[in-house]
C-alpha cells in the first residue's frame, strides 16, 4: 500500500525519500507540494509506493512465488513478460502486483465478509470472479481480489478553458461522472444555461459521463420560493422536460443532476411527483436521473435543508443519489471539520436502511476553512480555501497540523499579523483514506466530489492506489 507519512520535528523530504527508495522529485510532484522546502509538523505526504520485487531462487516455480505473495499467476505472468512459466532462471527480476490477489473460500465465510477483509465491495469480486449470485461460493474455492470498483462524480462550477483543461489531466482518468454545476430552472419551466466551453468535449476524451446539474438557485442562493413555484405547476414542468431532454441528447449529456435545496417542507409530495415524471421522460431518451441529498440521519429529521428530501423514494426513482456529507464545518457555523467521519458515518447508516447501498455515491469535499476566533453567532464568517493554501498558512506562521482522531480531519491554529487567532480545518491524505474506506465498509456505489475547481493532488493519489474507476464510455 501507498505509505502516508506525517511531518515529525527533523525531518526532511530527502530522508524520507532515502528511507522509501523513492526521489524528493517524485514526493514533490504526488503531493504538488506548495512549499517543498519548508514541512510542517503533522503534515501529511503521501510516498509513492515503490516496486515489490522478487528474485528467482533455485528450486522456486512461478505458481509457488505466486502463492507466496497471494497474487494471481496469470497477472505475474502479464506484468513480468513471461511467455513460459516453466523456464524460470535463477536470479530472474520479478515484480509482484498487488492486485488481483487470491483468496481461498474458507466454511463459513460469505462474499461480504470476504469483501470487508479485503476492503473491497461484492459487485467488484462478483465481477472479477464471473460469479452471477454473491451466495454461490463454497470451501476451497479460488477467488481473484480486485480493488473496488466504484463510479466517481465530480462537480465543475468553473468552464473556463484552461481551468478545464488543468482539471481534466489531473483527475479526468479518475471521473466517471462530471456534472455541470449549474442550470437554473425560471417559473414558467424555461431554464438558464450555463457555456460549458470545451468541457464537453474534453470530458468525453477521457471517456467521462457529462451530467447536466439543475438547480433552483436564484441569483447566487437556493430558493425555496423558485422551487415551490416550479414543483406546483405541472405545466412548468412538462415545459421544461420538453426543451431541456432534447438539448441534453443534442449537448451530448448522459443524464441530469437534479440539487433542488431548501424546499419547502410541504412541497416534499411535489418534489417526488416531479422525479417521478423526470424518470419517465429521461428514460425516453436514454438519460440517466441522479438527485443530491441533504445529510439526514433520520426520515423525519426537520429543518428546511432536510425535510422534503425523501430518502426512500429518491433510491426507487433514480439511478443513484449523491449524499452532501460535507458542509459541517460551514461558512457561517462554528470551526469543524467540514466533513467528519463520525457524522458522515450516522447519514450513511440511515441511507443505506432506506436506499440500495449500490445506489449511493457519497460526497467528498476538497477545500478547507479558516475561521478566526473568537467565534461569534450570525457574525462570524469563515474563509473557504484550498488545501494547499491551508498548508501555506501554517507554514508562514509555523503552526503544528493535528490530526482529528475522532473526526478523521487535521487542523491547526496560527495567529495573523494583527494579532487575531485562526482555526483552520481542511483535508488530507489522511482523511481522504477514511472516507474511501466507507466505499467498502458500507458497499457503496461510489464518491462524489465537491468541487474539482480546488486543486486537491492527494486526493487523487489516494483514490488512484485503493479503488479502480469504473468508465461507461
Amino acid at each position: 500500500m501507498m505509505p502516508i507519512v506525517t511531518i515529525q520535528k527533523g525531518d526532511t523530504l530527502w530522508k524520507i525519500a532515502s528511507k522509501y527508495h523513492t526521489t524528493v522529485q517524485e514526493i514533490i510532484q504526488l503531493n504538488q507540494l506548495p512549499n517543498p522546502e519548508r514541512l510542517v509538523i503533522g503534515q501529511a505526504i503521501v510516498i509513492p509506493e515503490s516496486e515489490k520485487i522478487h528474485i528467482v531462487q533455485p528450486g522456486e516455480s512461478l505458481w509457488l512465488i505466486a502463492k507466496r505473495y497471494g497474487v494471481n499467476l496469470q497477472t505475474l505472468m502479464q506484468n513480468n513478460n513471461i511467455h513460459h512459466p516453466h523456464r524460470l532462471p535463477v536470479g530472474l527480476r520479478l515484480v509482484i502486483p498487488r492486485f488481483p490477489l487470491v483468496h481461498i473460500v474458507k466454511r463459513g465465510e460469505s462474499l461480504y465478509t470476504i469483501a470487508q477483509t479485503y476492503h473491497t465491495t461484492v459487485p467488484s469480486l462478483l465481477q472479477a470472479n464471473h460469479l452471477t449470485h454473491p451466495k454461490r461460493i463454497y470451501p476451497g474455492q479460488h477467488l481473484l481480489i480486485t480493488p473496488p470498483l466504484i463510479e466517481v462524480n465530480g462537480y465543475l462550477t468553473d468552464t473556463d478553458r484552461d481551468t478545464a483543461r488543468t482539471i481534466m489531466d489531473e483527475a479526468g482518468h479518475m471521473l466517471t461522472y462530471l456534472s455541470h454545476f449549474s442550470y437554473h430552472i425560471l417559473t414558467d419551466g424555461s431554464w438558464v444555461p450555463i457555456e460549458e466551453g470545451d468541457t464537453l468535449q474534453m470530458a468525453r476524451a477521457k471517456k467521462i459521463v457529462p451530467l447536466l446539474t439543475l438547480t433552483n438557485v436564484s441569483g447566487r442562493t437556493f430558493s425555496s420560493k423558485l422551487a415551490e413555484q416550479f414543483l406546483t405547476s405541472p405545466e412548468a414542468q412538462s415545459k421544461l422536460l420538453r426543451t431541456l431532454l432534447p438539448y441534453m441528447r443534442h449537448k451530448g449529456y448522459g443524464g441530469l443532476n437534479i440539487d433542488f435545496e431548501y424546499v419547502y417542507p410541504h412541497n416534499r409530495t411535489h418534489y417526488n411527483e416531479f422525479l417521478k415524471r423526470a424518470r419517465e421522460a429521461l428514460s425516453a431518451h436514454g438519460l440517466t436521473l441522479s438527485t443530491a441529498l441533504a445529510p439526514k440521519v433520520r426520515a423525519e429529521q426537520t429543518g428546511l435543508l432536510y425535510e422534503a428530501h425523501d430518502y426512500a423514494f429518491h433510491g426507487i426513482i433514480t439511478d443513484f443519489v449523491i449524499l452532501m456529507t460535507y458542509e459541517w464545518g460551514w461558512t457561517g457555523g462554528p470551526p469543524w471539520a467540514i466533513s467528519p467521519v463520525t457524522e458522515v458515518k450516522k447519514v450513511l447508516d440511515y441511507a443505506v436502511s432506506v436506499i440500495p447501498p449500490h445506489k449511493i455515491l457519497m460526497g467528498m469535499p476538497t477545500y478547507g476553512r479558516d475561521w478566526k476566533l473568537p467565534y461569534i453567532k450570525g457574525q462570524s464568517q469563515a474563509e473557504t480555501i484550498t488545501v494547499n493554501e491551508a498548508i501555506e498558512r501554517a507554514v508562514r506562521k509555523g503552526a503544528t497540523i493535528t490530526y482529528h482522531p475522532e473526526y478523521e480531519a487535521p487542523t491547526f491554529r496560527y495567529m495573523d499579523d494583527q494579532g487575531q487567532t485562526h482555526e483552520v480545518w481542511f483535508e488530507d491524505a489522511r482523511s481522504v483514506k477514511a472516507k474511501i474506506d466507507l466505499i467498502a465498509q458500507y458497499q457503496l456505489r461510489g464518491i462524489s466530489y465537491w468541487v474539482l475547481n480546488s486543486p486537491f493532488a492527494q486526493n487523487w493519489a489516494v483514490l488512484k492506489e485503493n479503488v479502480t474507476v469504473k468508465k461507461l464510455l
